[in-house]
């Protein structure tokens, strides 16, 4: 099991400013983790500024402390949506991808998060909700644009699940990904967000060799809300079943432990609930965590 951290998980230091990339390679280094997922956001260890010498000095020390780089994220289609009614923001949209793209390729990732569009969120209250039939031609027409820059640059795209009022199901998000018929498309699939209205197991199961990478997450049902979402083996997921199909489909890519916002101590906590995890993987996967949550998760 690959064990990696996103680099939202990091708060900013006393000062207000945001860790550098080399400061969380050590960091992560130094808590155990095999891989650091970067973001690609306005502010922070990489930006849509960052130049292929800059990218390429972060690959280095990532090689150099063992430290893969095989995700690459982004929060810029939140704000900037391949779907947006508006077919300038699409557009500007499309542009933030392939650059996300061209960033990952000279970091050396495998690849990179992609979110496909949305109808509406829940925590973005001022976007005007979309009509979803729309929606989805939007997004078919943005994945057409991007994928050849991603097949020549050997990067693919990881339709995630999130909170977006679009492909809630997984047999729509199959379907979706097929549809395109090129290797570079994919799911990145989200454990938590997944919750609130379907079981990981399921869609583990019915998206199989399409997952290209995961994000561990949890989250506790009855809250229904972004609140929900907990430490990792403190909310509701059934890790246990989780690995099981993971293990099935036999996913051997990134399990990515993601925080938005990071708190302090929340890469501290995922780095021990990832090991809990991992030891799941086996005969008798319950009894690899009783009795061993208590003194850092809080139910």
């Amino acid at each position: 099991m690959k064990k990696g951290i996103n680099y939202w998980a990091f708060p900013p230091k006393a000062n207000g400013e945001l860790l550098t990339a080399s400061e969380v390679l050590k960091k992560a280094k130094t808590l155990g983790y095999d891989l650091v997922e970067f973001t690609v956001d306005p502010v922070g260890a990489v930006t849509p500024e960052i130049t292929k010498k800059e990218a390429e000095a972060i690959k280095a020390e990532a090689d150099k402390l063992t430290i893969g780089l095989e995700t690459l994220a982004s929060g810029l289609a939140w704000g900037t949506s391949p779907t947006d009614p508006d077919p300038k923001i699409r557009e500007t949209a499309i542009s933030n991808s392939i650059r996300q793209l061209e960033i990952a390729s000279w970091l050396g990732c495998h690849t990179i998060l992609y979110l496909p569009g949305m109808v509406s969120a829940c925590f973005i209250p001022d976007f005007t909700p979309q009509p979803y039939d729309q929606v989805d031609v939007w997004a078919r027409e943005a994945v057409k644009q991007i994928l050849p820059y991603a097949e020549k640059l050997g990067v693919r795209m990881g339709v995630e699940n999130v909170w977006n009022r679009y492909q809630l199901s997984p047999l729509e998000m199959r379907d979706f990904i097929d549809s395109f018929e090129s290797h570079a498309l994919g799911a990145y699939f989200d454990i938590g967000n997944v919750m609130l209205y379907g079981h990981p197991e399921h869609w583990i199961t019915i998206l199989g060799s399409r997952i290209f990478g995961v994000h561990m997450k949890d989250f506790r049902i009855e809250v229904g809300n972004l609140n929900g979402f907990v430490d990792l083996l403190a909310g509701d997921v059934n890790y246990p079943q989780v690995m099981k199909k993971l293990q099935e489909i036999n996913y051997t890519g990134p399990c990515t432990a993601e925080y938005v916002p990071g708190i302090v101590g929340a890469a501290e906590k995922a780095a021990v609930a990832l090991v809990l995890i991992e030891e799941m993987i086996g005969n008798n996967p319950e009894a690899a965590v009783k009795g061993k949550t208590d003194g850092f998760i809080q139910k």
